[in-house]
């Protein structure tokens, strides 16, 4: 709630490099729903994709793995799952569903929030409750002892400092009339320095970032993974949450750098849906497209495995046919036999 205190935010002076950032995803926000018009079935393959990544990678980012093949199931399937992790993949899937469905109808609240952790953390003894010990965010590096990087709210001042928050971040959109692409960023940050349940602050965070965006029609976390872009930009991520968080109890810290951040994770998942919406219009197409871009971002070998990882919403036959193809065409080898044989690029797919 610090960064809301005081009217900062409407009379804050935005810098030219965000404001470029905030121009650009406008104008990529006016574009999608005429590609969403002209692409249905690849959008179809991408949305599911974008479910499973963003079920995976926002609970990898917090130490939460399943195994490979179990996860296209747990997220697109109604399989049961076997055990924590697998419990918590589901769960975030279930919180995706309500947002994209529902997000008209949801409003940003201590309550609401509440029940997001619950979705998410159902099971655990505190699942759905504001955290009832104090925490403390603690950095470890290898070969480093761990260091506290940040003391969040107490946890008596936590129930008042979400209240707080919810409520300013609402006024600042409504009677302010703050952008959204900056009042977003805001309400993200602050909570997450408040840090209010004792596990699953960086799930709920990604999903509130989700349905905040929504509520202003920025929709491409729906079809690209923003949790996926989140965790390939893992040291930025801590990085600038670190550098943004000093002073923060104060009141005297610099947002300039969670708010490019953000804002750049935003603009990338644009950038990406409209280099693949643009090109492709069926679903075979779609999926081939899927399949040849996340060969081209392997440096090296790679494996089926892989493959497999890198396109969830594809199935195992259509990968192979792929695979087949480009090296009929001479464009891949392969080395070995089996899943785990290793493939290698050549010709038109070093390019």
């Amino acid at each position: 709630m610090m960064t809301f205190r005081g009217e900062k935010l409407k009379n804050f002076a935005v810098p030219t490099g965000s404001v470029w950032l905030m121009t650009d995803i406008a104008q990529s926000k006016g574009r999608q729903e005429l590609y969403a018009r002209q692409s249905p079935q690849l959008l179809k393959v991408m949305r599911d994709m974008a479910l499973v990544q963003s079920a995976e990678s926002s609970n990898r980012i917090e130490g939460v793995t399943v195994q490979p093949d179990r996860l296209k199931p747990l997220v697109l399937g109604n399989v049961r799952p076997k055990n924590r992790s697998e419990e918590e993949v589901q769960g975030y899937r279930k919180a995706l569903n309500l947002i994209h469905t529902n997000h008209s109808e949801l409003s940003i609240t201590p309550q609401f929030l509440e029940k997001l952790h619950f979705i998410i953390q159902e099971g655990s003894g505190d699942a759905g409750h504001f955290k009832r010990v104090d925490n403390e965010i603690i950095e470890t590096k290898p070969g480093e002892a761990p260091f506290i990087r940040f003391n969040p709210v107490s946890f008596k001042k936590t129930p008042k400092a979400v209240e707080e928050l919810c409520l300013l971040y609402r006024h600042a959109i409504n009677q302010e009339h703050v952008p959204p692409l900056l009042a977003i960023p805001a309400l993200v940050f602050d909570f997450l320095c408040i840090h209010p349940f004792r596990d699953g602050n960086g799930r709920v965070a990604r999903l509130l970032t989700l349905l905040a965006l929504y509520q202003h029609g920025i929709e491409v976390g729906r079809y690209i993974s923003l949790e996926k872009l989140v965790e390939d930009t893992r040291e930025d991520y801590y990085r600038v949450l670190l550098e943004s968080s000093k002073n923060w109890h104060e009141g005297r810290h610099d947002i300039i750098p969670w708010l490019n951040y953000l804002l750049s994770i935003i603009r990338r998942a644009y950038v990406e849906f409209e280099s693949r919406a643009g090109q492709i219009r069926s679903a075979r197409g779609a999926k081939t497209a899927l399949i040849l871009d996340a060969i081209k971002s392997f440096e090296g070998k790679f494996t089926l495995s892989d493959l497999e990882r890198a396109c969830p919403g594809v199935s195992r036959d259509m990968v192979r046919r792929v695979l087949k193809d480009l090296s009929a065409k001479g464009d891949l080898k392969c080395i070995g036999k089996g899943p785990g044989a290793p493939w290698l690029k050549k010709g038109n797919m070093l390019k």
